[in-house]
């Protein structure tokens, strides 16, 4: 006899209670993180700071405003984001390596500087616009939009489009047309003309018939 094998019914898994002051969308440094993440992992989604500035950022956090890293970010509140921000926009004033700032002695002030999200943007153009005043080999390759650290441009890095490919085609394509064509028809339009051959020679005139003779 075959036992009927009895289906065991899953019971519903039941969904955690998400508490009323959870926000699924939080903004960090005008970064927009999803409220699930961790504190420690979404400081490395704002422009500017990696994975391990990130972990430096999140101990200096803890420290000074008593948050934990592993906490969600959905949970903190508008106070808490706020000087959240104030300390990722002045981490080089912060216990923070010197090696982990992105703008060592810096042009213009002469010191080190760490600068996040749209003022590194801005910091970035204006480097590259000043090499390109000096006409500097950087700021040359810049100017033309070729690679500037010495990287090979036989493959990659090529601009515009490849045009001894597409005139190819296109004169394989009229070549094709005037050949199809009916004799005496009109040739396609852009298409090229012909080659006129050589004149046609005219044929020898033909000699008088003899005279006959006359009879006597």
């Amino acid at each position: 006899m075959v036992k009927k094998v009895e289906k065991i019914e899953k019971k519903p898994v039941k969904k955690k209670e998400e508490a009323e002051s959870f926000r699924g969308i939080v903004r960090i440094a005008g970064k927009d993180v999803k409220g699930e993440k961790t504190l420690q992992r979404s400081l490395s989604a704002v422009r500017g700071i990696g994975h391990t500035l990130a972990m430096v950022a999140a101990s200096i956090i803890q420290k000074e405003l008593s948050i934990d890293p592993k906490s969600r970010v959905g949970d903190l509140t508008e106070d808490q984001i706020e000087k959240i921000d104030q300390v990722l926009y002045t981490l080089h004033e912060r216990d923070v390596p010197k090696y982990l700032l992105n703008r060592r002695t810096d042009f213009n002030s002469g010191t080190d500087r760490h600068v996040i999200m749209n003022d590194l943007i801005f910091e970035n153009t204006q480097d590259v616009e000043r090499d390109k005043k000096a006409y500097s080999w950087t700021g040359f390759r810049h100017t033309f939009g070729q690679k500037v650290r010495g990287q090979k441009t036989r493959n990659t890095g090529r601009t515009g489009m490849a045009v001894g490919v597409l005139r190819k085609a296109i004169i394989a394509a009229q070549g094709g047309a005037v050949a199809g064509a009916k004799p005496g028809a009109a040739p396609a339009a852009g298409a090229a003309p012909a080659a006129a051959g050589k004149p046609a020679e005219k044929a020898p005139a033909a000699k008088p018939a003899a005279k006959t003779a006359e009879k006597k």
